[in-house]
C-alpha cells in the first residue's frame, strides 16, 4: 500500500516521540537524582505524562486523517447511489 507524505511524517514523529520518552525519562531521572530520589521520580513521571499526551496528540492526527478518508469514500458511494436512483 502506498503511503503519502503525511503518513510517513506522522509515523516518523511517532517513532521519534517514543524514543524521546524513553531516553528523556532516563536522562531526566539522572539529572534530578542529585536533588533526591523522590523528587527525581516525581519529575520523571511528570515528564512521561506530558510526553505521552503529546504522543496522543500525534495519534489523534492519524485517527482524524483516517476518518476523513472514510468520509470521502462514503460520500463517493452515496453520490453513486444518488445518481443511479435519480435518473
Amino acid at each position: 500500500m502506498q503511503k503519502d507524505k503525511f503518513d510517513r511524517i506522522i509515523n516518523f514523529l511517532l517513532g521519534a516521540s517514543w524514543a524521546i520518552v524513553i531516553f528523556g525519562a532516563l536522562i531526566t531521572f539522572q539529572i534530578f537524582l542529585v536533588l533526591g530520589f523522590a523528587l527525581s521520580l516525581f519529575i520523571t513521571v511528570i515528564f512521561v505524562v506530558v510526553s505521552l499526551f503529546l504522543i496522543l496528540t500525534l495519534d489523534a492526527f492519524v485517527v482524524n486523517r483516517e476518518r476523513l478518508d472514510e468520509a470521502k469514500k462514503q460520500t463517493k458511494f452515496l453520490e453513486k447511489i444518488y445518481t443511479k436512483h435519480t435518473k
